[in-house]
């Protein structure tokens, strides 16, 4: 049961809203298919699991890797022209091909009527470490407030983006129900941020012990009763 009054219920976005591994296989098989025609060394040079791996290893090297995803792909695809003297000048472009095509995603059927009938009741927002547009994907106007961890500066679980969040609404983090998939970045990261924690599993995971959410759902209909009934 809810500790107290809801004012506001904040989403994460990838596995939340929509399945995201079928969204990156697609964007980057886009991106590949671009680089291919547009950056053709790096095609001859590297595979799509090798430039998986150059971001791997370039993600220890800057902190901001760490909540900037935008910035390590950017970066990654940087040193792969460099690598094979291709024109560096080209990776904006193929960044705005591969952003496009992520913000290309499928909903989960529950989602546009669910947001609907949330946003008429409670205040909604959004807070992920991806970088999703939601204005593209056509859902924007849900939401009050968006929060991306590649604009904010830091990344979930770290508390500061749950309580911007809050902030941004003009509410107390215990009157905000969070919403996610993910045990640690989500249940945990929102609890200890002081919000109450709704658990996603769109999947049929299992959660760790030490983690307990106020509710497990696996759609937002079934979030909008368990608000209704608490």
């Amino acid at each position: 049961m809810k500790s107290s009054p809801v004012k506001a219920v904040l989403f994460d976005l990838d596995d939340t809203l929509w399945p995201l591994v079928p969204t990156l296989v697609k964007a980057e098989a886009t991106l590949y298919d671009w680089l291919t025609e547009h950056i053709p060394g790096v095609v001859q040079r590297f595979s799509n699991d090798e430039l998986r791996e150059l971001r791997m290893e370039l993600l220890p090297t800057k902190p901001e890797y760490q909540f900037n995803v935008w910035a390590l792909r950017h970066a990654a695809l940087t040193h792969a022209c460099h690598l094979t003297s291709e024109n560096k000048e080209l990776v904006d472009q193929a960044m705005a091909v591969f952003s496009e095509a992520r913000n290309a995603v499928t909903l989960f059927d529950d989602v546009v009527p669910g947001l609907a009938s949330l946003s008429g009741q409670y205040m909604v927002g959004s807070i992920s470490n991806g970088f999703a547009d939601l204005a593209a994907i056509g859902i924007d106007q849900h939401f009050q407030t968006s929060i991306a961890a590649h604009q904010f500066g830091s990344a979930k679980p770290n508390p500061e983006i749950f309580l911007a969040a809050c902030d941004a609404l003009a509410i107390a983090p215990h009157e905000a129900v969070y919403v996610g998939d993910d045990p640690v970045l989500d249940i945990q990261g929102a609890q200890n941020a002081g919000l109450q924690a709704v658990w996603m599993n769109r999947f049929q995971r299992t959660l760790p012990d030490y983690i307990v959410p106020a509710a497990s759902l696996t759609t937002l209909h079934e979030l909008n009763a368990w608000l209704k009934r608490a």
